[in-house]
């Protein structure tokens, strides 16, 4: 059938899918289903989510990783509750089965840096407007008090 055949109001034959997300967002999407796929298998049987998170941190390279590694130790220290999973193929945190907050490195999505991620469970709330990501191109000192910070508000 030629488009000029076509009624009004059918859809068109490319796939909206991969018009609307990148390959970086697919495979994450796919990632999250295998998580979610596993997690249903896994319900009775012992399973340590903390060394699911080490391996992805593991699989990243250079400032990446030596951001998530500090990031997940920071995390641990200052909110030992939390239960480290992962999501969307990303370290997560989470607090009653929710995730808290999230590590996103640069490479997953082609950034131009890695990112700390908190997700409305955080009620990170301040007034009418709050950040809910914060760029990480590095640790200082400073860096690493205002993580802390935000985390043990967070988990509050």
């Amino acid at each position: 059938m030629s488009t000029t055949q076509k009624a009004a109001g059918t859809a068109p034959a490319t796939d909206d899918a991969d018009a609307t997300f990148s390959a970086e967002e697919r495979a994450a999407m796919k990632e999250r289903a295998r998580e979610l796929r596993a997690q249903s298998r896994k319900r009775g049987a012992k399973v340590d989510p903390e060394a699911e998170v080490l391996a992805k941190i593991a699989e990243m390279t250079g400032l990446d990783r030596t951001l998530a590694e500090r990031v997940h130790a920071l995390v641990r220290e200052v909110a030992p509750d939390l239960t480290p999973r992962t999501w969307y193929g990303m370290p997560g945190y989470a607090k009653d089965g929710k995730v808290l907050c999230f590590f996103t490195a640069a490479e997953k999505f082609e950034g131009r840096y890695a990112t700390l991620g908190f997700n409305d469970v955080a009620q990170l709330d301040d007034g009418s407007m709050w950040p809910t990501a914060f760029a990480l191109t590095g640790l200082s000192d400073d860096v690493e008090a205002r993580i802390r910070e935000l985390v043990a508000r967070a988990a509050a």
